[in-house]
Protein backbone atom coordinates (compact mmCIF):
# COMPACT_ATOMS: atom_id res chain seq x y z
CA UNK A 1 0.00 0.00 0.00
CA UNK A 2 1.45 3.54 -0.67
CA UNK A 3 1.78 5.48 2.52
CA UNK A 4 -1.00 7.58 3.80
CA UNK A 5 -0.50 11.17 3.03
CA UNK A 6 -1.17 14.18 5.47
CA UNK A 7 -4.31 15.79 3.75
CA UNK A 8 -6.89 18.11 5.61
CA UNK A 9 -9.54 20.25 4.60
CA UNK A 10 -11.25 23.92 5.83
CA UNK A 11 -14.53 25.62 5.01
CA UNK A 12 -14.54 28.57 3.62
CA UNK A 13 -16.45 31.45 5.54
CA UNK A 14 -18.25 35.07 5.06
CA UNK A 15 -18.19 37.77 7.85
CA UNK A 16 -21.86 38.71 8.14
CA UNK A 17 -21.29 41.47 10.78
CA UNK A 18 -18.42 43.42 11.96
CA UNK A 19 -15.43 43.57 9.39
CA UNK A 20 -12.79 46.10 9.33
CA UNK A 21 -14.58 47.47 12.87
CA UNK A 22 -13.20 44.26 14.48
CA UNK A 23 -9.55 44.77 13.61
CA UNK A 24 -10.22 47.98 16.17
CA UNK A 25 -11.48 46.24 19.01
CA UNK A 26 -15.20 45.99 17.96
CA UNK A 27 -16.73 42.37 18.18
CA UNK A 28 -17.19 40.60 14.82
CA UNK A 29 -19.38 37.55 13.45
CA UNK A 30 -18.37 34.85 10.51
CA UNK A 31 -20.21 32.17 9.12
CA UNK A 32 -18.55 29.17 7.85
CA UNK A 33 -19.60 27.90 4.64
CA UNK A 34 -19.89 24.36 2.72
CA UNK A 35 -17.34 25.56 0.52
CA UNK A 36 -13.53 24.10 1.38
CA UNK A 37 -9.79 24.26 0.69
CA UNK A 38 -7.77 20.90 0.73
CA UNK A 39 -4.12 20.92 1.76
CA UNK A 40 -2.01 17.52 0.76
CA UNK A 41 1.75 16.59 2.02
CA UNK A 42 3.73 14.52 0.29
CA UNK A 43 7.67 13.27 0.96
CA UNK A 44 9.50 14.19 -2.04
CA UNK A 45 12.98 14.91 -3.67
CA UNK A 46 12.40 18.73 -3.46
CA UNK A 47 10.17 21.10 -1.51
CA UNK A 48 7.62 22.43 -3.76
CA UNK A 49 4.14 24.62 -3.04
CA UNK A 50 1.50 23.79 -6.09
CA UNK A 51 4.49 22.48 -8.24
CA UNK A 52 6.73 25.84 -7.51
CA UNK A 53 10.15 26.15 -5.21
CA UNK A 54 9.92 27.85 -2.34
CA UNK A 55 9.87 31.89 -2.76
CA UNK A 56 9.05 31.34 -6.82
CA UNK A 57 7.16 34.28 -8.00
CA UNK A 58 3.26 33.29 -7.91
CA UNK A 59 3.48 31.43 -4.39
CA UNK A 60 1.10 31.88 -2.23
CA UNK A 61 2.60 33.79 0.63
CA UNK A 62 0.60 32.24 3.41
CA UNK A 63 1.85 28.43 1.81
CA UNK A 64 5.31 30.26 2.63
CA UNK A 65 4.64 31.56 5.73
CA UNK A 66 3.04 28.15 7.19
CA UNK A 67 6.44 25.77 5.36
CA UNK A 68 8.71 28.48 7.52
CA UNK A 69 6.62 27.73 10.76
CA UNK A 70 6.50 23.84 10.67
CA UNK A 71 9.23 23.31 8.22
CA UNK A 72 9.70 19.38 7.62
CA UNK A 73 12.97 17.49 8.23
CA UNK A 74 13.15 16.82 4.83
CA UNK A 75 11.55 17.71 1.28
CA UNK A 76 7.75 17.79 0.73
CA UNK A 77 5.29 18.96 -2.39
CA UNK A 78 2.76 20.97 -0.16
CA UNK A 79 -0.81 20.48 -2.69
CA UNK A 80 -3.56 22.82 -2.41
CA UNK A 81 -7.44 21.97 -4.45
CA UNK A 82 -10.42 24.83 -3.84
CA UNK A 83 -13.82 25.22 -4.59
CA UNK A 84 -13.56 28.44 -2.55
CA UNK A 85 -12.83 31.46 -4.90
CA UNK A 86 -9.35 33.33 -4.40
CA UNK A 87 -9.78 36.95 -3.31
CA UNK A 88 -13.39 36.73 -3.25
CA UNK A 89 -13.49 37.74 0.83
CA UNK A 90 -14.91 34.05 1.13
CA UNK A 91 -11.59 33.10 3.51
CA UNK A 92 -10.01 31.25 0.96
CA UNK A 93 -6.22 32.56 2.45
CA UNK A 94 -7.74 31.34 6.12
CA UNK A 95 -9.00 27.95 4.91
CA UNK A 96 -5.51 27.71 2.88
CA UNK A 97 -3.48 28.32 5.96
CA UNK A 98 -5.62 26.40 8.45
CA UNK A 99 -5.68 22.95 6.45
CA UNK A 100 -1.81 23.46 5.19
CA UNK A 101 -0.84 23.92 9.01
CA UNK A 102 -2.51 20.78 9.89
CA UNK A 103 -1.40 19.03 7.04
CA UNK A 104 2.47 19.57 8.01
CA UNK A 105 1.95 19.35 11.62
CA UNK A 106 3.58 15.32 11.38
CA UNK A 107 4.47 16.12 15.18
CA UNK A 108 1.59 16.57 16.36
CA UNK A 109 2.08 20.19 17.72
CA UNK A 110 -1.25 21.89 16.55
CA UNK A 111 -3.81 19.24 17.70
CA UNK A 112 -6.29 21.49 19.57
CA UNK A 113 -7.91 23.79 18.11
CA UNK A 114 -6.59 26.42 19.55
CA UNK A 115 -3.10 25.89 19.41
CA UNK A 116 -3.90 25.47 15.48
CA UNK A 117 -6.24 28.81 15.26
CA UNK A 118 -3.42 31.23 17.22
CA UNK A 119 -1.01 29.78 14.59
CA UNK A 120 -2.58 30.34 11.35
CA UNK A 121 -3.56 33.85 12.88
CA UNK A 122 0.10 34.45 13.50
CA UNK A 123 0.81 33.37 9.81
CA UNK A 124 -1.88 35.52 8.49
CA UNK A 125 -0.71 38.69 10.74
CA UNK A 126 3.08 37.95 9.10
CA UNK A 127 1.35 38.42 5.62
CA UNK A 128 -0.67 40.74 5.89
CA UNK A 129 0.47 43.57 8.44
CA UNK A 130 -2.58 43.86 10.21
CA UNK A 131 -5.84 41.50 10.97
CA UNK A 132 -7.81 39.88 13.30
CA UNK A 133 -8.25 36.21 14.52
CA UNK A 134 -11.86 35.73 13.30
CA UNK A 135 -11.00 34.19 9.47
CA UNK A 136 -8.70 31.50 10.65
CA UNK A 137 -10.57 30.77 14.16
CA UNK A 138 -14.10 30.42 12.07
CA UNK A 139 -12.34 28.12 9.38
CA UNK A 140 -10.85 26.08 12.35
CA UNK A 141 -14.05 25.45 14.27
CA UNK A 142 -16.99 25.67 11.92
CA UNK A 143 -20.33 26.94 12.72
CA UNK A 144 -20.89 30.68 13.94
CA UNK A 145 -18.14 32.18 15.63
CA UNK A 146 -18.25 35.94 17.39
CA UNK A 147 -15.03 37.73 18.49
CA UNK A 148 -15.00 40.25 20.94
CA UNK A 149 -13.05 41.84 23.23
CA UNK A 150 -15.23 40.73 26.47
CA UNK A 151 -15.29 36.98 27.07
CA UNK A 152 -19.22 36.10 27.03
CA UNK A 153 -21.00 32.70 26.97
CA UNK A 154 -19.83 29.88 24.74
CA UNK A 155 -16.65 30.74 24.98
CA UNK A 156 -14.13 28.87 23.54
CA UNK A 157 -10.43 30.61 23.66
CA UNK A 158 -8.46 33.85 23.83
CA UNK A 159 -5.84 35.06 21.41
CA UNK A 160 -3.55 37.95 22.64
CA UNK A 161 -0.92 40.10 20.68
CA UNK A 162 0.31 42.69 23.16
CA UNK A 163 -2.13 44.85 24.59
CA UNK A 164 -4.89 43.17 22.19
CA UNK A 165 -7.10 40.14 23.49
CA UNK A 166 -9.51 38.65 21.16
CA UNK A 167 -12.05 36.06 22.31
CA UNK A 168 -13.38 33.68 20.27
CA UNK A 169 -17.38 32.50 21.15
CA UNK A 170 -19.51 29.70 19.24
CA UNK A 171 -22.71 30.58 18.09
CA UNK A 172 -25.12 28.01 16.65
CA UNK A 173 -25.97 28.09 13.43
CA UNK A 174 -29.52 29.18 12.47
CA UNK A 175 -31.67 28.10 9.27
CA UNK A 176 -31.06 30.64 6.57
CA UNK A 177 -30.84 31.00 3.28
CA UNK A 178 -27.49 33.22 1.34
CA UNK A 179 -26.25 34.03 -1.77
CA UNK A 180 -23.01 35.33 -2.44
CA UNK A 181 -22.25 37.35 -5.38
CA UNK A 182 -18.51 37.62 -6.69
CA UNK A 183 -17.28 40.43 -8.40
CA UNK A 184 -14.43 38.39 -9.90
CA UNK A 185 -12.12 41.52 -8.46
CA UNK A 186 -9.52 40.35 -6.30
CA UNK A 187 -8.27 43.07 -3.18
CA UNK A 188 -5.44 42.44 -1.18
CA UNK A 189 -6.57 42.59 2.42
CA UNK A 190 -3.40 44.56 4.11
CA UNK A 191 -3.38 47.50 1.66
CA UNK A 192 -7.27 48.05 2.59
CA UNK A 193 -6.83 47.26 6.12
CA UNK A 194 -4.14 49.82 6.05
CA UNK A 195 -5.85 52.54 4.36
CA UNK A 196 -8.93 52.21 7.08
CA UNK A 197 -6.78 52.75 10.23
CA UNK A 198 -4.78 55.39 8.50
CA UNK A 199 -8.76 57.08 7.88
CA UNK A 200 -9.35 56.41 11.46
CA UNK A 201 -6.55 58.30 13.02
CA UNK A 202 -7.27 61.50 11.04
CA UNK A 203 -11.05 61.72 10.64
CA UNK A 204 -13.80 61.68 13.63
CA UNK A 205 -16.63 60.41 11.12
CA UNK A 206 -14.49 57.16 10.34
CA UNK A 207 -14.08 56.32 14.37
CA UNK A 208 -17.67 56.61 14.71
CA UNK A 209 -18.62 54.61 11.85
CA UNK A 210 -16.42 52.15 13.63
CA UNK A 211 -17.72 52.11 16.73
CA UNK A 212 -21.45 51.72 15.13
CA UNK A 213 -20.42 48.75 13.40
CA UNK A 214 -19.38 47.45 16.37
CA UNK A 215 -23.31 47.94 17.87
CA UNK A 216 -25.10 46.86 15.08
CA UNK A 217 -22.68 43.43 15.36
CA UNK A 218 -24.48 43.09 18.84
CA UNK A 219 -27.69 43.37 17.69
CA UNK A 220 -26.70 41.66 14.64
CA UNK A 221 -26.09 37.96 16.54
CA UNK A 222 -29.00 38.45 18.92
CA UNK A 223 -31.55 39.00 16.21
CA UNK A 224 -30.06 35.88 13.94
CA UNK A 225 -29.99 33.84 16.78
CA UNK A 226 -33.65 34.18 17.74
CA UNK A 227 -34.07 34.16 13.49
CA UNK A 228 -35.50 37.47 13.57
CA UNK A 229 -33.83 37.51 9.85
CA UNK A 230 -36.23 41.00 8.91
CA UNK A 231 -34.16 42.24 11.61
CA UNK A 232 -31.20 40.68 10.47
CA UNK A 233 -31.46 42.10 7.35
CA UNK A 234 -31.96 45.95 7.83
CA UNK A 235 -28.87 45.81 10.24
CA UNK A 236 -27.01 43.83 7.05
CA UNK A 237 -28.01 47.22 5.22
CA UNK A 238 -26.71 49.58 7.59
CA UNK A 239 -23.78 47.79 7.98
CA UNK A 240 -22.77 47.98 4.01
CA UNK A 241 -23.44 51.50 4.41
CA UNK A 242 -21.00 52.06 7.47
CA UNK A 243 -18.45 49.97 5.09
CA UNK A 244 -19.23 52.51 2.23
CA UNK A 245 -18.48 55.29 4.75
CA UNK A 246 -14.88 53.57 5.67
CA UNK A 247 -14.11 53.92 1.70
CA UNK A 248 -13.90 50.13 1.32
CA UNK A 249 -16.77 49.87 -1.14
CA UNK A 250 -16.89 49.12 -4.84
CA UNK A 251 -19.05 50.22 -7.49
CA UNK A 252 -19.73 46.32 -8.93
CA UNK A 253 -20.81 45.08 -5.39
CA UNK A 254 -23.22 48.20 -5.54
CA UNK A 255 -24.28 47.18 -8.57
CA UNK A 256 -24.82 43.51 -7.52
CA UNK A 257 -26.93 44.71 -4.34
CA UNK A 258 -28.73 47.16 -6.30
CA UNK A 259 -30.21 44.14 -8.53
CA UNK A 260 -30.54 41.53 -5.88
CA UNK A 261 -32.58 44.21 -2.67
CA UNK A 262 -36.18 43.02 -4.49
CA UNK A 263 -34.90 39.18 -3.72
CA UNK A 264 -33.33 39.72 -0.46
CA UNK A 265 -34.07 40.83 3.42
CA UNK A 266 -30.40 42.44 3.40
CA UNK A 267 -27.17 42.67 1.56
CA UNK A 268 -23.75 44.14 2.28
CA UNK A 269 -19.98 43.40 0.86
CA UNK A 270 -18.52 41.13 2.97
CA UNK A 271 -14.68 40.57 3.65
CA UNK A 272 -12.18 43.69 3.07
CA UNK A 273 -14.26 44.78 0.22
CA UNK A 274 -12.49 46.86 -3.03
CA UNK A 275 -14.16 43.74 -4.73
CA UNK A 276 -14.61 40.54 -4.07
CA UNK A 277 -17.26 39.83 -2.92
CA UNK A 278 -21.03 41.04 -1.25
CA UNK A 279 -23.80 38.61 0.52
CA UNK A 280 -27.42 38.63 0.38
CA UNK A 281 -29.98 36.99 2.70
CA UNK A 282 -32.86 35.98 0.94
CA UNK A 283 -35.97 33.42 1.29
CA UNK A 284 -35.13 33.07 -2.42
CA UNK A 285 -31.65 32.25 -3.30
CA UNK A 286 -32.67 31.20 -7.03
CA UNK A 287 -33.73 34.38 -7.58
CA UNK A 288 -31.19 36.16 -5.97
CA UNK A 289 -28.41 34.17 -7.67
CA UNK A 290 -30.63 34.96 -10.93
CA UNK A 291 -30.27 38.66 -10.26
CA UNK A 292 -26.74 38.93 -9.40
CA UNK A 293 -26.08 36.76 -12.85
CA UNK A 294 -28.14 39.22 -14.55
CA UNK A 295 -25.79 42.20 -14.13
CA UNK A 296 -22.82 39.88 -15.06
CA UNK A 297 -21.79 38.99 -11.32
CA UNK A 298 -21.10 35.03 -10.18
CA UNK A 299 -23.59 34.00 -7.90
CA UNK A 300 -22.73 31.45 -5.09
CA UNK A 301 -25.47 29.72 -3.31
CA UNK A 302 -23.94 28.42 0.18
CA UNK A 303 -25.09 26.86 3.11
CA UNK A 304 -23.88 27.29 6.00
CA UNK A 305 -21.37 24.61 7.76
CA UNK A 306 -20.64 23.18 10.94
CA UNK A 307 -17.82 21.50 10.20
CA UNK A 308 -14.70 23.23 10.53
CA UNK A 309 -11.04 21.81 10.35
CA UNK A 310 -11.13 17.89 8.84
CA UNK A 311 -8.13 16.09 9.15
CA UNK A 312 -8.01 13.01 6.28
CA UNK A 313 -4.79 11.67 6.90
Amino acid sequence: MPPRMPTASAPGKFILFGEHAVVFGEPAFALAIDHRLTATVASAERTELNGRPPGAQGNSPYLEECLRRLEPETPVTVETRSTIPAGSGLGSSAAATVATLAALDTKGRLKAEADLARMAFDVELAVQGRASPLDTSTVTHGSGLLVAKERLSGHLWEVRRGDLVWHLHHRDIPEASFVVGFTGIAAATGPLVAMVHERAEKEREVREAIGEIGELTRAGVEALQQERLEEVGLLMDRNHALLNRLGVGHPRLEEFIRAVRPHALGAKLTGAGGGGSMIALTRDPERAAAAIRAVGGTAIPVRLSREGLRRLG
